[in-house]
């Protein structure tokens, strides 16, 4: 009974730091190395580096930096497009210690399977946040980002506390990603569409606009009668 609670409890972490890092790493780490520093919970030993003070301090700095730039609409994207470089072998890492002491074969399944997880994780965060970006107020980026800070904060809990129930949550929460990822991206796919042609459509009337130019210097030179400038202009526009 003992070995499978064990289990439990090391899949939970393995799964909740990836997890968490794929939506707030400064905050999984700086939270894994207080509650391992206070002696909340005991680390694995191949996990213990997040206990330094100086790893707790630098988490809990970035952390606050993102807490503002994640609340910022359009520095969030770019905050997130540079973090995909940094969660999702962050999150790997961590995964690949949570396991403990075991076999090189093992920690690596365990970074693999980890880094899948933050990787799905940071996608969907990435790519709502793009869509919440569409909006011009504010409100609906601060009212995200903090359910997020919660979500990390309030998962992260339930993962040390009481991993089953994390575990549960967990499996649900692939599901509403497996469902909610293909809309993301097709809304991401329109967003690019609508702006590529807002561009596009300028450069469109540009190129009517010299054409018109020209013609209108034909007509002028006598060398189109007026309907067949009206003809050729006609053309243009269509």
């Amino acid at each position: 009974m003992e070995e499978y609670q064990s289990l439990i409890q090391v899949i939970a972490l393995t799964m909740g730091v990836a997890w968490a890092s794929g939506i707030n790493l400064y905050a999984t780490v700086a939270v894994l190395g207080l509650a391992g520093s206070s002696g909340y919970i005991d680390l694995p030993p191949t996990l213990s580096v997040v206990q330094d003070p100086l790893v707790i301090l630098a988490a809990g700095f970035m952390y606050c930096v993102e807490f503002f730039a994640d609340k910022t609409p359009g520095v969030d994207t770019g905050w997130d497009a540079i973090h995909t470089f940094i969660r999702i072998p962050a999150g790997a890492m961590l995964a690949a210690g949570a396991v403990g002491d075991v076999t090189p074969a093992m920690a690596v399944a365990a970074g693999l399977v980890g880094g899948s997880v933050t990787a799905a994780t940071h996608a969907t965060k990435a790519g709502s946040r793009v869509m919440i970006n569409t909006s011009p107020e504010p409100f609906s980026n601060w009212g995200a980002s903090i359910v997020e800070d919660l979500a990390v904060f309030a998962g992260l809990w339930a993962a040390l506390s009481h991993p089953v129930l994390f575990l549960v949550a967990f499996v649900a929460f692939v599901g509403l990603v497996i469902w909610l990822l293909p809309k993301i991206f097709r809304g991401i796919a329109a967003v690019g569409r609508k702006v590529g042609g807002l561009f596009g459509g300028k450069k469109q009337s540009g190129r009517v606009d010299e054409h018109d130019v020209s013609l209108r210097r034909l007509l002028d030179a006598g060398v189109l009668s007026e309907s067949e400038y009206e003809a050729a202009r006609t053309r243009a526009l269509t």
